[in-house]
């Protein structure tokens, strides 16, 4: 009888930028290499052992791609004249993606992107439906590298992520709670996620950002943002950047919006953000990554699906943890909605039930989390 022998596991090393290809020596054995302009150093492709090598939208000189693909390379080429980059080896800035904006004037690399999606977004045709699938591969590529996942899909970062109204305005009881909530979370070490755009998923990252800062100082931020309420509001942008500008040094946190909803601009309070053209893919990215712990604050339809998506990851154990639920509201989730006692009843019997809570403080959610880390599912 012939022995079975186990299929081996083949390294694919990712090489995103010219000192790590050149550490490569002449081997480009199991190596996919992601935008790089390759047309400025010389390289001596001959030479160079190419086995299971892709490249994935590179710049080459005809002739060397020839060479390439002669000796077996993969080669996916850079698409011209869209103004997103599909191969991208990094998530985003606010900074990249509102290069451009001028008050009252040039629109944003934001702004041009989301335009250009708008003309084909219920109906692309397979070309631009194929590069957006590869920008958002290319964003959840560059979302494993910063959030570090093991192999049980636990993240060396402990995520927590916000969910709630898109629209809750910057003068807002609940705006000021999450704020207040995502800076004390900061401040234990926890990693804050949202979902990107305004309302309080903005409050989410300025918390964030002001982990270290005083409460006072928070305070003052929301003042000033008040100036602007709404991000239909005439100097929504400017006021955010007077107070980055008043409080340049911040904490790190992560934005995961979308250019499905591109009319509600992303926030500017996060450091990174991983922005998507799929909403389904973006959401569902959201809640898996935050396996400790999704605060649930005020929302509407949108805040309502999220819940029990969240809900039917735990009851499944889909992610491979049961991770923590806290809402945050009790007159919206225990009067006005009745969601809390339908979560609640949800779990009855099952492994989540016991990090499934509501509270109206921070200092509440703060403790939850601390005492109820997630549960890896047996």
């Amino acid at each position: 009888m012939a022995k079975f022998i186990p299929k081996q596991e083949t390294f694919i090393r990712r090489i995103e930028s010219i000192h790590d290809l050149l550490a490569q020596g002449n081997s480009l054995k199991n190596c996919t290499l992601q935008d790089l302009d390759l047309t400025q150093n010389g390289f001596h492709w001959e030479a160079v052992e190419i086995e299971n090598t892709t490249f994935l939208g590179c710049r080459l000189f005809e002739a060397e791609e020839m060479i390439l693909r002669r000796k077996g390379a993969r080669i996916y080429p850079r698409v011209e004249g869209l103004p997103y980059n599909p191969h991208r080896g990094k998530l985003y800035t606010w900074q990249e993606l509102m290069r451009g904006f001028i008050p009252g004037g040039g629109e944003s690399e934001d702004l041009k992107i989301y335009q250009h999606f708008s003309g084909s977004r219920h109906n692309p045709d397979i070309n631009e439906a194929l590069q957006q699938r590869i920008h958002d591969h290319a964003i959840d590529e560059a979302l494993r590298d910063l959030l570090k996942f093991n192999a049980d899909g636990m993240t060396q970062k402990r995520c927590v992520g916000f969910m709630g109204g898109h629209g809750t305005l910057r003068s807002d009881e609940y705006f000021a709670k999450t704020a207040f909530t995502a800076k004390a979370l900061a401040e234990e070490g926890f990693y804050i996620v949202s979902g990107g755009g305004p309302g309080i998923m903005e409050a989410t990252n300025l918390g964030a950002w002001f982990a270290g800062h005083s409460s006072a100082e928070l305070h003052d931020a929301l003042m000033q943002l008040r100036k602007a309420p709404h991000y239909t509001s005439e100097g929504y942008f400017e006021v955010a950047l007077d107070v980055l500008k008043r409080y340049p040094h911040g904490g790190e946190s992560l934005a995961i919006p979308t250019w499905f909803y591109g009319h509600e601009p992303s926030n500017l309070f996060a450091t990174h953000i991983a922005k998507y053209f799929s909403n389904s893919i973006r959401e569902d990215t959201l809640l898996s990554i935050s396996l400790h712990g999704v605060v649930f604050a005020p929302g509407s339809a949108g805040t309502t699906q999220e819940i029990f998506m969240d809900a039917t990851q735990n009851h499944y154990g889909t992610t491979n943890y049961y991770s923590p639920m806290v809402f945050l509201g009790r007159k919206r989730y225990e009067v006005d909605t009745q969601i809390y006692p339908l979560v609640r009843q949800l779990s009855y019997g099952q492994k989540y039930r016991d990090l499934v809570s509501i509270a109206d403080e921070p200092e509440e959610v703060v403790r939850f989390l601390q005492e109820h880390p997630p549960v890896r599912v047996k």
